[in-house]
Order: C-alpha cells, then structure tokens, then sequence
C-alpha cells in the first residue's frame, strides 16, 4: 500500500499544481481584461466620437463634392465642345489659306509667263525690225559719207565705233 499512498500523494500534488496554474491562469485573465475594459472606454470616449465628427462632416459635404464633380464635368465638356470648335475653325482657315497660297502661286505663275511671252513678242515686232533698221541705216550712213566725201578727208582712218545692241531697248 505504501506505493499507493505515494501515488495518491503525488496526484494531490499535481492536482494541487493544476489548481495553482489555473489561478494564476485567471488572475492574468482578469487583470488584461481590466487594462482592455480600460482601453475600450478611452477608445469610446475619444476615437468613436471623432469617427462619428467625421462621419458627419462626409455626410454635409457629399452634396458639395457631388455639386463640385458635377460642375467639373459640365466645364469639361463645355471646354472639349470649344476645343472641337476652335480645332475645326483653325482646320477651316488653314485649308483657305492653302487655297489662297496655291491660287496665289497659279496667278504669279501666269503673270510670269504672260511677261516672258510678251517679252519675247516685243523682241520679235520691236527690236528685231529696229536692228535691222539701225543695220540698214548705218549702212546708209556710211554709203553716204563715203559718196560725200567724208571718208576721204580723214583719209579714211575714221573709225566707227559701232551701238551695242542690247542698248537700243530700253
């Protein structure tokens, strides 16, 4: 029997034991329950109102936000329409402008032609028959003094200096 008093002794102890771990157990328990019960009032007492504040002041300011948003979106639409406006007027004169500039360019092109085609009909009907009546009279002249006696007086030693032609059209 001795080893059945040693071993219900030694499950008392045990028992015993367990009672005191689960004391403690419960004294820890109870004392973290305190400090959070503590940190539970503090937090209603100074973050649920300032959550509430806020949640209020989300609530008032919606329909401005919503006023401000919408007001937005009609001056980005009404700025787009303009740009598309301003982009087809720009688009729109540009092309005239291009149009003017060709045009432009037909008329000097024409205007330089006509000059360079009445340039040359004036050196056909005018210069050409004035040449050659500046050749046919110097030869006239010439024939003359000669028949005259012009020639000889100066031993014939004259020289004539001749008219460039280019000089005859001024």
């Amino acid at each position: 029997m001795n080893n059945l008093t040693v071993f219900i002794a030694l499950t008392a102890i045990a028992v015993l034991l367990q009672a005191g771990v689960l004391l403690a157990m419960y004294l820890a328990m109870r004392k973290s329950t305190q400090r959070m019960e503590a940190l539970a009032t503090e937090v209603k007492t100074k973050v649920l109102p300032t959550v509430e504040e806020a949640q209020q002041m989300l609530t008032e300011m919606r329909p401005k936000v919503s006023t401000i948003v919408a007001n937005a979106e009609h001056a980005t639409t009404v700025l787009r329409s303009q740009l598309e406006r301003i982009d087809a007027t720009v688009n729109d004169v540009v092309d005239r402008a291009r149009l003017q500039i060709i045009r432009g360019d037909e008329l000097l092109t024409r205007t330089m032609d006509r000059v360079e085609h009445t340039s040359e009909v004036v050196h056909k009907t005018v210069v050409s028959p004035v040449r050659q009546i500046s050749g046919l009279m110097q030869g006239i002249t010439v024939g003359l003094e000669y028949f005259f006696g012009r020639g000889r007086k100066n031993g014939g030693s004259r020289e004539r200096r001749p008219v460039p032609q280019d000089e005859m059209f001024i």
